[in-house]
């Protein structure tokens, strides 16, 4: 198989560019080369450029959907930047006793870490009460895994110990070493197919939206389209969590700051 040229790379830039807005630097062209190499063997191609015109001819929608998957970062884990749940907690106490149930939407939910993070600390204020959470994410590979709520105990290291017997089981045998997210506590997660850069499903209204450490990989342009089309689906009085690493200065208006990473629409 022939290395990935110069050429080759920045078609694959447009490429995640159109399909999720992501812009790759130049210092991702061996990532890209080694994430999409078993895809040219499994295709029986010689070249990157034969595996991006098949991408392209539209006769092959399952494997652009594969590409995408293989090209967006999905790193995650529970109860990532702690002081959100904190704040989420808050939140949720106040919503007791309301008619409507409180929705919270993991807007790039990855494997589901996030999700079933939010889930848990929902649980824990609102019992049985009417609340919902709903994570979407642009690769149907992760989705799978997120749905499956099946992980590494070393990825459960952050699951503050009552959380983790309570709403976890332990493997045990072949098992061992990994916990899967309690059958109940699943059910209560819906896990959908959404691309942040194009029309979104149908998703509700939530009253907190987590978009955090996703906008690093998107222009400025691409931001803003993707926190407005975000942000349309925000409840008036509800939060917004980003990345600490993130700012929507230049970005939007549409929220006020509250604290770092931590935005309400008036």
């Amino acid at each position: 198989m022939k290395e990935i040229t110069d050429q080759e790379f920045r078609h694959f830039q447009g490429f995640i560019f159109d399909s999720a807005g992501i812009t790759l630097p130049p210092s991702k062209k061996t990532l890209v080369s080694g994430r999409l190499a078993k895809r040219l063997l499994h295709c029986h191609l010689d070249s990157y450029g034969d595996y991006f015109s098949l991408l392209s001819s539209g006769r092959a929608p399952d494997e652009v959907q594969v590409a995408i998957d293989l090209l967006t970062t999905n790193e995650t884990y529970f109860f990532r930047e702690p002081q959100h749940f904190d704040q989420l907690r808050q939140l949720a106490l106040q919503a007791r006793g309301r008619s409507e149930a409180f929705r919270v939407w993991s807007a790039a939910s990855s494997t589901g870490e996030e999700a079933y993070s939010i889930a848990m600390v929902l649980s824990d204020c609102l019992g049985t009460a009417a609340w919902e959470v709903v994570g979407t994410d642009i690769s149907s590979r992760v989705l799978q895994s997120a749905m499956a709520g099946h992980y590494t105990l070393e990825r459960g290291r952050n699951i503050p110990p009552a959380f983790l017997r309570r709403f976890c089981l332990r493997g045990t045998g072949a098992q061992e070493g990994t916990l899967l997210v309690d059958k109940a506590l699943r059910s209560r997660v819906q896990f959908r197919h959404a691309n942040l850069n194009t029309t979104l499903p149908e998703l509700g209204r939530f009253d907190v939206v987590f978009l955090r450490n996703v906008m690093i990989y998107f222009s400025d342009d691409t931001k803003r389209q993707v926190v407005a089309r975000v942000l349309a689906q925000l409840r008036r009085g509800g939060h917004f969590y980003i990345g600490h690493s993130e700012s929507l200065n230049g970005i939007s208006d549409e929220v006020t700051l509250l604290s770092p990473s931590i935005y309400r629409k008036p």
